[in-house]
Order: structure tokens, then C-alpha cells, then sequence
């Protein structure tokens, strides 16, 4: 299962800006079609505005297969506006309460563990006193001790908690070690005879190893994982959630309809003001883009036997079809004939000698890519 916090922890990202509702709204029903199974909808503690969202949101959501979520600190206060909005809505949305669980963090808050305990019975108590679904989540997990965690994760179960988030928070650890927290919390379960607690992992990418390690946290018994779009978050950002589709994908490990996820990275663009890098992977304008003469020739060969996705592999490690997209050949200083025949071609003119020798002068005296203007000016077309 997939978990989307576009709308909460992503918009703690430093450079974005909160979208307005009626984008949120659109974002929430692309997540839909994709097949994500829940969504972070915002933080109840954060205001009267984000309460608002959050009401309207999970209102918008009643009807999909999707499912809200909300985060909130492990105090009555934060839960008791998601009672009322069930209440309002007549559907259920799901509590994460979450709490610091590393030495660092107790140190600087100067906690001790039997007030940390208290706080978490006392807010899952509530929550399930009130028939909300709950998510206990340990922030730092990955950077706590047993000792910690046995105790706060212990109170949760005992209250009720339906399920356990794993958090890498501060995006610090390496596949190897998402894959022993997992066997020990695993073990942890069975000694407790709670299996039937549900696992999450919550990754982070400060060291640009938010997929790989949320796919190691699936191979290691995770149910459900999180993500962003184009991995928007604190600091460095979380989970890319497009870029952890596009390899359950060619993995094989979810079977469905991808086409639309670019569409859903482009909202998430425009929505919260974060560009796409042309180099981002899969999504980005240079992704299926090709100008060097030995590779577009072979993209080229391979378009016209009319087989789609021999053209998406000759040179791509990505199908681009499957994601709604194409191969581009472009015409620049690495060009070669193919390439400027292609690109002529492709627009309803003849590739003349004349046209292709005028066109590759230009692009060898260019240091970088031509414009679609330059190229047809340079072959007299324009």
C-alpha cells in the first residue's frame, strides 16, 4: 500500500508554496487513479486554515477509494478536531500520532521516558475510544534504541494502535539497516502476539536514498510506504512517490495504469511553485530526450519498424510509453544526419542533402541543442 504526504510533510519543504484548495482537491483525485491508497491531508494542529483543508479534503475523499489521513502530535488536543470532522463527514480518517523517539530528541526536550509513555496511551486511548483508525508513529525510529521503542510502541499496542510507522526522519540510514529495524520489529510483534499491527516506513532522502530504501523497507515486511511528489519535504525531501511508482512498476510489484502519472507530477509542479528539473528522472524534460548522433539513430531505427516499445529500450532503462510519454530526438552539436532527417521528417519537409549539411553546420557551431526555430531557419523551411 501507498501512503501519500504530498499535502502534509511535503509542504513542510522550505521552498514551496501551499496550494490552494481546489488544486489540492485536483491532486487528491490523480492519487486516486493511480491507485494510492491513502493520503496525508494535513496537520489539525497547524490552525483553523488547515483544519478547513483537512475537513474539505477528506469530505472530497468520501466517495474514492482513497483514504485520509491526518498527522498529529501525541496529545488529546491534536485528536480532538479529527472526532469532530468524522462526526461532520461520516467517514473515517485515519490518526497518525507521532512522537520523537531518539536519545537526541529527548536530551534537547529534556523528556523522560515514563512522561513519553504516558502521552502516547493517553492520545491512542482517546483516539480509539472514538473509533479512529490509528497510526502510531516513532519519529527517528532508525536512530532510537530497543529500549525506547519497546516501550512506546508496547503502550500503542496496548491501547489499540491498528498500525506501526518505521521513520527514517532525518533520511540517515542505509538499506542494510532499514532491513534489521524491520526484523526487530517484526520480532517485537510475534514475542507480543501482534501480528496483526500493520507496518509503515516513513523515509527521508538526505542522502538521496529515499527509493532504495523505502523498496528495501517493502522487501523487509513493510505494508505500506510513504512518498511525495518529486519528493518534496524538509531539508532534502522524502520519498520521490512518482519515482517509487515508476520502479514498482518495472519490478513488477503493482500492476496498473501509469499513464497519468505525469500529469500528477506536473499538478504537484505547478500547485506548490517546485519546478521540474530537466534532469529529473522519468519526469523531467531531458529524460527521453536524445541529440547524440549514435544514440538517435538507433531510436530512430527502432521507430521505424513501428515497434513502440523496442524505440522506449534501445537507449532508456524507462519504457516511456508506459508512463504517457515518448522518445524525443532532438538535433545539436553531437548530431548526426540521422538526426536532422528525423527531426525534418517528422515536421512535413524533405530532408535534402542541402538541408541536412545547412542544419548540421549550424548545430556544430551551436554549443547546445537548437531550437526547433534555429533548426527549421538553418534549413530554409522557416
Amino acid at each position: 500500500m501507498l501512503d501519500d504526504e504530498t499535502l502534509r510533510d511535503g509542504l513542510q519543504c522550505p521552498s514551496v508554496k501551499d496550494p490552494p484548495l481546489d488544486k489540492k482537491i485536483e491532486l487528491v483525485h490523480l492519487m486516486d487513479e493511480l491507485g494510492i491508497n491513502s493520503a496525508d491531508i494535513g496537520l489539525p494542529g497547524a490552525g483553523a486554515n488547515a483544519r478547513e483543508h483537512i475537513l474539505t479534503l477528506a469530505t472530497e475523499m468520501k466517495p474514492l477509494q482513497i483514504t485520509p489521513n491526518v498527522a498529529c502530535r501525541t496529545m488529546i488536543a491534536d485528536i480532538e478536531p479529527v472526532v469532530e470532522m468524522v462526526q461532520k463527514t461520516g467517514a473515517p480518517i485515519e490518526v497518525c500520532a507521532f512522537i520523537g523517539s531518539s536519545p537526541i530528541r529527548a536530551y534537547a526536550e529534556n523528556w523522560d521516558i515514563q512522561k513519553m509513555v504516558g502521552l502516547v496511551r493517553d492520545a491512542v486511548r482517546f483516539a480509539k475510544q472514538n473509533d479512529l483508525p490509528v497510526t502510531f508513529v516513532t519519529e527517528d525510529t532508525v536512530r532510537s534504541t530497543p529500549e525506547i521503542l519497546d516501550q512506546l510502541n508496547g503502550a500503542a499496542i496496548d491501547e489499540g494502535a491498528d498500525r506501526l510507522c518505521i521513520c527514517d526522519t532525518v533520511g540517515g540510514v542505509i538499506p542494510y539497516a532499514v532491513r534489521n529495524i524491520f526484523e526487530y520489529v517484526r520480532a517485537f510483534l510475534a514475542e507480543r502476539g501482534a501480528q496483526h499491527v500493520g507496518l509503515d516506513w516513513h523515509g527521508h532522502r538526505d542522502r538521496g536514498l529515499g527509493v532504495i530504501n523505502t523498496l528495501s523497507a517493502l522487501a523487509a515486511g513493510a505494508e505500506r510506504v510513504h512518498g511525495t511528489a518529486l519528493g518534496i519535504g524538509e531539508r532534502a525531501g522524502n520519498t520521490e512517490m512518482d519515482l517509487l511508482l515508476v520502479n514498482l512498476k518495472l519490478l513488477g510489484w503493482v500492476k496498473r495504469d501509469l499513464t497519468r502519472l505525469g500529469d500528477y507530477v506536473k499538478l504537484a509542479s505547478e500547485a506548490t511553485g517546485r519546478p521540474i528539473r530537466p534532469e529529473y528522472p522519468v519526469f523531467g524534460e531531458d529524460a527521453f530526450e536524445t541529440a547524440t548522433g549514435v544514440h538517435a539513430a538507433a531510436v530512430i531505427k527502432a521507430l521505424k519498424t513501428g515497434d513502440r516499445w523496442l524505440s522506449d529500450l534501445v537507449y532508456s532503462g524507462v519504457p516511456a510509453g508506459d508512463f504517457g510519454l515518448e522518445q524525443v530526438i532532438s538535433v545539436g552539436p553531437m548530431s548526426g544526419k540521422s538526426n536532422v532527417i528525423w527531426f525534418l521528417e517528422q515536421r512535413g519537409h524533405d530532408a535534402t542533402e542541402e538541408r541536412i549539411a545547412a542544419v548540421l553546420a549550424k548545430a556544430k557551431a551551436s554549443r547546445a541543442l537548437l531550437t526547433e526555430e534555429e533548426v527549421l531557419t538553418a534549413a530554409g523551411v522557416l
